[in-house]
């Protein structure tokens, strides 16, 4: 018997295995990011540095096209297995510059870079592998929970980082991360699937053509993949200043930080629990209303100098952009046929991670150049056109259910 509402993907034992292992990897990767944001910053005191930072680790998610081919030739769960591993290692010698006083912003962006490869070939396989441990009837609500607990730890992960690097150092942050691998490892190692049926591999080039043209040819995908990118180029990008913010605007610190990018997470977290619970129709509208209202709060955030009003304006920014993005992953899941799931997943990943770094750059330039001020509220300004051009232009999307 399968329990209702929410939590029903969770009456899959595979599911409820892989819910409690990356539920726990999660929230060390929520504090390393967090922490690497502020000790970067705090070896450099450059708000452009912040924004290397988020290019090189979402730069190499154009090889998420080879990951989604990867994803449909190979087990996913063994594809998981490598990548987890490999983000558990890179997580590992962070911790270890650190404790040996040997840090130097040029190894924080090199290795983002490598948890960037890392990410390109985890990410289709990983938002793919939900169809194989729900049956088809519940995939949107394992897609939903699925964003429940990325932002469980996304609200929890940063608030502990900003405790735990004021209390012991970056080092630690990064230590308890590697360890909490293990987690998902471990879960990974106890599921089993059956194996789908593999087809007969064609060229790469063949392949990854094959993929991208199944998601710009459906005209509800399209509109999906321009939606993402915009949100994640000019609505995500303050994210990556918010450690400069937070000193230069707020005057805060660490736990600050940690503090505004949990509430992102809390915000996304309650979000996720809104589509799980009454996300039934009209998906596509939902989707837009979110669309809409996200940069109003920005521009909120933009307007206050007070930490907690700060912070429940990134509440509702996290709220109202999680209706836009598990949205429209649990959409374009629903469209997809299985054989193209990988391949074209990761043109979708690709529209949002591989987008973000050129958000990132962009918003530490200006940053640099204007202020974080400006770089905020203009950020808040595109994207409020382009929301609103959205809701009148994109009719096959509002007609989704």
């Amino acid at each position: 018997m399968k329990p209702p509402g929410v939590f029903a993907a969770l009456g899959f034992r595979n599911y409820r295995l892989w819910f409690a292992g990356q539920l726990g990897s999660l929230v060390g990767t929520w504090m390393q990011a967090t922490a690497q944001a502020f000790l970067i910053y705090q070896l450099t005191h450059s708000p452009a540095y912040l924004g290397y930072a988020g290019f090189a680790s979402g730069a190499p998610a154009v090889l998420g096209l080879f990951g989604g081919v990867v994803s449909d030739r190979m087990p996913r769960r063994i594809l998981l297995l490598i990548t987890q591993t490999t983000m558990m290692i890179l997580a590992a010698i962070l911790a270890a510059l650190v404790f040996a006083h040997l840090v130097e912003p040029w190894h924080i962006i090199a290795l983002s870079l490598g948890l960037g490869i890392a990410n390109a070939f985890d990410a289709p396989a990983r938002q793919s592998f939900v169809a194989e441990l729900v049956d088809r009837d519940y995939l949107t609500n394992g897609i939903a929970l699925n964003a429940i607990m990325f932002n469980l730890a996304r609200a929890a992960g940063p608030a502990a980082a900003g405790a735990v690097y004021g209390a012991f150092g970056a080092g630690f942050c990064f230590l308890v991360n590697a360890f909490s691998f293990l987690a998902v490892i471990v879960a990974l190692l106890a599921i089993r699937t059956v194996a789908s049926e593999k087809r007969k591999a064609e060229s790469l080039r063949i392949e990854i053509a094959e993929g991208i043209g199944f998601a710009f040819g459906h005209p509800v995908i399209r509109i999906i993949l321009l939606i993402v990118a915009m949100v994640a180029i000019f609505g995500l990008g303050y994210i990556t200043i918010i450690p400069a913010w937070t000193v230069t605007m707020l005057g805060g610190s660490a736990l600050e930080i940690g503090l505004l990018q949990g509430a992102q997470g809390l915000g996304a977290l309650l979000g996720a629990f809104a589509i799980a619970a009454f996300a039934r129709g009209s998906r596509g509208k939902m989707l837009l209303t979110g669309l809409l209202l996200f940069p109003l709060a920005i521009l909120g955030f933009a307007m206050s100098r007070n930490v907690i009003l700060s912070g429940l304006l990134l509440v509702a920014g996290g709220f109202f952009v999680m209706f836009v993005f598990n949205l429209a992953n649990a959409i374009v899941q629903t469209i997809v046929p299985d054989h193209l799931r990988g391949r074209v997943i990761s043109v979708y990943t690709l529209c949002f991670l591989g987008t973000m770094p050129i958000g990132s750059i962009v918003a530490g330039a200006i940053a640099e150049w204007k202020g974080e001020l400006f770089t905020v509220i203009l950020g808040g300004v595109v994207l409020s056109v382009f929301a609103v051009s959205a809701w009148f232009l994109a009719r096959p999307l509002r007609a989704r259910d």
